[in-house]
């Protein structure tokens, strides 16, 4: 049983509840995951395009060329490599066992790589480029070999290219608004392309034992589905005459085109809203408090699996998850606590789906280091199925 579940397999596979399976997302910042996943109005990373493109604005001039080389990020489950190692060591006999003493909990495995070079000119305009590369892995046993099997696959690898641009206009309100609502609208917008490999899959007991020692070839034989599309965002940052709290406040139209397609990791279009503070004080170089309300319309989906004993595969389709203001809610803060041209460090901490985040960025000379912990929510209501994961980020940059 040494090739069941080898910690390589985890690259290529997700098993999850066919219900369970969010797909909300492309990549998730640990920098931004510390602070509750709020990004609307924050932005200032090149990251900002998966939240809003407009935030790439506030990438500070000073730092010319911003890049972020082989930004390495991956994620587990509390328990993942504990989960891991049994079913390795399980013989075909005691698989069964194995898998009922985990039935019932989420894991959750994701390695992705996003490398970017991004420039603030001196004109307010901002430019930044990206390759992304991804596994996303969700799985969950089940103790009793029904419809969905004893290891059910929602996996997808995937990888894209991204194109940002964002341009801010200066002293844009009405002069009768001067001093209370004037300010510097910024427009921004990504142009991408992603393509995937997805694997849906109930694996059962036979499937299982019998392809032990070669289940990625087999889930890739059986299962694998390619999908691919263009899809651009769009997004705008308000930032108000305020130097002292400097509040902001976001939208985002994402995904407008071809990547809500019937697999699991469709993007569908979502529009996202978001609001900032960034008060100047002298006891800190940078802090930051951000709230999102994030796809306000609902338009994320989940996998659902409608099983057939008289088909050879069964068919999986998207579905609406039930409203739920928590599911929505983003709540962020982030503290710097030091940031000159050796050394860098930020705390940050937030809620986000109705539990705590928490996080910190360091960075030495071009060695950057990232650690957050945050908790999804799987299933169709807020606190069915709970992962608690974390999240660590290693990359170049400067």
């Amino acid at each position: 049983m040494k090739k069941l579940l080898p910690l390589s397999l985890l690259a290529f596979s997700t098993l999850i509840y066919a219900d369970m399976s969010t797909q909300e997302f492309l990549y998730k910042d640990p920098r931004i995951m510390g602070m509750g996943g709020a990004n609307v109005a924050i932005g200032g990373y090149s990251t900002a395009i998966f939240s809003n493109p407009a935030g790439l604005i506030k990438i500070k001039k000073s730092h010319g060329i911003e890049a972020e080389v082989l930004g390495l990020t991956i994620s587990g489950s509390e328990k993942i490599k504990q989960f891991s190692d049994d079913l390795s060591n399980s013989s075909d006999s005691e698989i069964i066992n194995t898998v009922g003493k985990y039935s019932g909990d989420a894991f959750n495995a994701t390695i992705s790589n996003y490398t970017s070079f991004s420039y603030h000119a001196q004109n307010d305009t901002a430019y930044s480029f990206g390759l992304l590369a991804s596994a996303d892995m969700n799985f969950i046993p089940h103790e009793n070999s029904g419809a969905n099997g004893i290891l059910e696959s929602h996996s997808r690898v995937y990888g894209g290219i991204f194109l940002a641009s964002a341009k801010k206009y200066k002293g844009i309100s009405p002069d009768i608004l001067d001093g209370v609502l004037s300010g510097d609208l910024t427009i921004g917008v990504t142009v991408k392309y992603v393509k995937q490999k997805s694997y849906e899959a109930g694996l059962d007991v036979g499937e299982v034992t019998e392809h032990k020692d070669d289940i990625v070839k087999y889930l890739q034989d059986t299962y694998e589905v390619d999908n691919s599309g263009f899809a651009f965002d769009v997004g705008t940052l308000y930032e108000f005459d305020n130097k002292t709290w400097n509040p902001a406040l976001g939208l985002s139209v994402m995904n407008i085109g071809s990547l809500d397609f019937d697999a699991y990791g469709a993007q569908p279009l979502s529009v996202n809203l978001g609001a900032s503070l960034s008060p100047e004080i002298s006891w800190s170089n940078s802090l930051k408090f951000a709230v999102d309300y994030v796809d306000l319309f609902n338009s994320q989906q989940a996998r659902i699996r409608n099983y057939n004993p008289y088909r050879s595969q069964d068919q999986y389709d998207n579905a609406d998850i039930g409203y739920d203001v928590m599911n929505h809610l983003r709540l962020g803060t982030s503290l710097g606590l030091l940031d000159n041209s050796w050394f860098m460090a930020t705390l940050n901490a937030g809620l986000y789906k109705g539990a705590y985040t928490a996080g910190i960025d360091m960075q030495l000379a071009l060695i950057k280091l990232e650690l957050a912990t945050y908790q999804e929510q799987l299933g169709s209501t807020l606190g069915q199925l709970e992962d608690r994961r974390y999240v660590v980020g290693l990359g170049i940059g400067w």
